[in-house]
């Protein structure tokens, strides 16, 4: 039974460090361009077109 509620309590430790990370990333910034990276494959790269 001892070691069912340890399986708990670190099963929510990492559930909490998922959860803060998601919301780490969120506050940061990383969800805010959601169209660029859809259509950037419809732009020509001038770059790396010079044949």
């Amino acid at each position: 039974m001892k070691i069912i509620l340890l399986l708990i309590a670190i099963s929510l430790l990492v559930a909490l460090g998922f959860l803060c990370a998601f919301f780490w990333a969120v506050n940061d910034g990383q969800f805010e361009d959601d169209y660029t990276p859809s259509i950037r494959i419809l732009f020509d790269n001038k770059k790396g077109n010079k044949k």
